[in-house]
């Protein structure tokens, strides 16, 4: 095999030979002349090959590390000329950065698992799936018609995002549909051009379409209003039942935001990363 990027050749023809009989193919970086398909390809044959034979090669493609094969893999780092080149048997490295490869690689698979349903409902955060789930657990265990099983959740981070998670899908040839709140953000998000080339009217969905109360920008979390107070004050000892009555027309993002400051990010930043955050 030839090594890219370097003039030493191994003639696969005259291979090295193993003492037990083993012929071991040694290349140098093949995916600087590769497309990212061809990468994966030549992970395949090194696979089928390694049947029979003892194989190394070295990589900083993502595409050329096996998520199904992260124990074949050794980290190789060189700190300094002085100390030389270290070769790692787990993957507690001196630099990080020497385990990006394969932190990419598991991010690609990840990545992936977007395109296991055929059907698709991306929302703004990861928040928002976590109450679509609840409720629909929860609804189902009630024997009350919910959301289909067969529907994937997916989060865009953030109402911004969700136009290129829904190209995403949409360019897998997946049904793909969106839930936006009726806020500011969801509402630029609604109305942007390539979101509404994309996806029909009836596939763009927004809170208010399924909201009765008082609240004129109305979130997902608007939609659980009641819920979410008593679950607060039983589960957490937050009480804003006197502010909720008070002001039926303010969110209660808001409302949580004002009254439980410094102990809860109930932020829109902190709920699409994962809020909320006790401190």
């Amino acid at each position: 095999m030839r090594s890219v990027g370097d003039d030493d050749i191994l003639d696969p023809d005259d291979p090295l030979t193993t003492k037990e009989g083993w012929r071991r193919f040694v290349d140098h970086q093949p995916e600087p002349a590769a497309a990212l398909d061809a990468e994966q390809q030549f992970r395949k044959t090194v696979s089928m090959l390694a049947a029979s034979n003892q194989i190394i090669y070295t990589t900083h493609s993502p595409f050329m590390v096996g998520t199904d094969e992260l124990h074949l893999v050794r980290v190789v780092e060189m700190k300094d000329r002085r100390t030389g080149t270290k070769v790692h048997s787990t993957l507690v490295v001196d630099d990080p950065r020497s385990v990006y490869p394969l932190q990419a690689a598991l991010g690609y698979e990840l990545a992936q698992s977007l395109f296991g349903q055929k059907r698709n409902l991306v929302c703004e955060g990861l928040t928002d799936m976590w109450f679509l789930e609840g409720v629909a657990a929860a609804m189902r265990e009630a024997g009350v018609v919910t959301i289909r099983n067969d529907i994937a959740i997916t989060p865009a981070q953030s109402a911004s995002k969700v136009v290129y998670y829904c190209a995403l899908l949409r360019g897998q040839k997946l049904k793909v549909a969106a839930l936006l709140d009726s806020d500011a953000a969801g509402d630029h998000a609604a109305t942007q051009d390539e979101l509404v080339r994309l996806l029909k009217g009836k596939e763009i969905l927004r809170t208010k379409d399924h909201y009765t109360g008082a609240v004129t920008r109305t979130e997902i979390e608007d939609l659980l209003r009641d819920t979410l107070v008593d679950v607060a004050k039983a589960e957490l000892g937050w009480d804003v039942t006197a502010t909720a009555a008070a002001q039926p027309g303010r969110p209660i993002i808001d409302i949580f935001t004002a009254e439980i400051t410094g102990r809860m990010d109930v932020s829109r930043r902190g709920r699409q990363q994962g809020a909320p955050v006790i401190g």
